[in-house]
């Protein structure tokens, strides 16, 4: 499918896929038995659960079936590539929230963006993404240039003020006090006149942003091991030996949803997440987000992200003896 010559098409193909994703899930959703655990790891180092396997069956019949020549790549096979030539690629969480679809909670959420397949494709080349929601069947549509096409109303919040604001962020397989010490300040601070959730899915707290009901979210893993190279045990140990950031597949649909919808997204550095590579699950392609729904707020949380990266250095063992050096 060329992506130039038919682009009606290929987003048709998308949402299809999302949506077809969603029944089959949307069925196990609170069952014990999706709980089950699958021999294999998916290819990042996850679990992978029953219901995990089953969306990831739908996904390959799906394709062999409706589109032949896509090739795609999804969280728990990696790159599947088609017998033939390919110049489209489908990135795809079949299940972006897995434990709340376990739970039965509404934080679940079917993740699809597509892009030209190239080895050194780049987020920034994601033209189309699409996110539904897997228990209540609301789409958000994106496609670069276009905006958001498809969606509940966008209603980004104005507010400003970090001691007001309700946000989110990932425990998913994060060491738990090196988070709390980053982002500790920020968490007291929004405890009483906002608020401070985590809900699980990477793609459900960033859709929030556009709805209105979260004024930012904040994911700093790899910043963490970028900057803080010690901490990378920390991760492998919580993650069984896998290091388990957001990866392009988390992200990559929900990012262009909310930089269509007029939200800011960069990495928790403050750096444009346009030129990452967008095949890939290992360390080196996972990246950090900061999604806010204004630059103001964007900047003023970039500012406290620096102050907690600092504060965090500093309690490591062995930061004070270098200090007083």
């Amino acid at each position: 499918m060329s992506q130039a010559d038919d682009a009606p098409a290929l987003r048709a193909l998308v949402r299809e896929l999302a949506l077809a994703l969603r029944e089959r899930v949307k069925p196990l959703l609170g069952s014990h038995a999706a709980r089950a655990h699958e021999e294999a790891l998916a290819v990042g180092g996850d679990v992978t659960f029953a219901i995990d396997a089953a969306a990831e069956e739908l996904l390959a019949s799906f394709l062999a079936e409706r589109a032949p020549g896509v090739a795609f790549f999804s969280e728990d096979k990696g790159l599947v590539l088609p017998s033939g030539d390919a110049d489209t690629v489908l990135v795809v969480d079949p299940i972006d929230g897995t434990r709340p679809a376990l739970a039965g909670f509404e934080s679940c959420c079917v993740s699809v963006a597509a892009a030209p397949l190239r080895d050194d494709v780049t987020m920034g080349e994601v033209n189309v993404g699409c996110v539904v929601e897997i228990p209540a069947g609301t789409v958000f549509l994106a496609e670069r240039g276009h905006g958001l096409v498809e969606g509940p109303p966008i209603r980004l919040s104005r507010n400003e003020q970090i001691d007001r604001m309700f946000w989110v962020y990932g425990f998913r397989g994060r060491p738990v006090r090196l988070y709390m010490e980053l982002l500790g300040d920020l968490i007291e601070a929004s405890s009483v006149g906002g608020g401070s959730f985590e809900l699980g899915s990477a793609t459900f707290d960033m859709t929030r942003i556009l709805t209105g009901q979260l004024d930012a979210y904040i994911e700093p893993g790899p910043r963490l091991i970028e900057e803080l190279p010690e901490t990378r045990s920390e991760f492998e140990r919580v993650g069984g030996g896998a290091v388990l950031n957001n990866t392009p597949y988390d992200i990559a649909a929900a990012a262009l949803c909310l930089e269509e919808g007029g939200a800011t997204v960069t990495d928790a550095a403050g750096r444009p997440l346009a030129d990452r590579p967008l095949l890939g699950s290992g360390p080196e392609h996972q990246m950090s987000v900061l999604a806010s729904a204004n630059a103001c707020l964007h900047a003023r949380l970039l500012e406290e992200l620096d102050a907690g990266m600092e504060r965090l250095a500093f309690s490591l063992p062995g930061a004070q003896e270098t200090e007083s050096r």
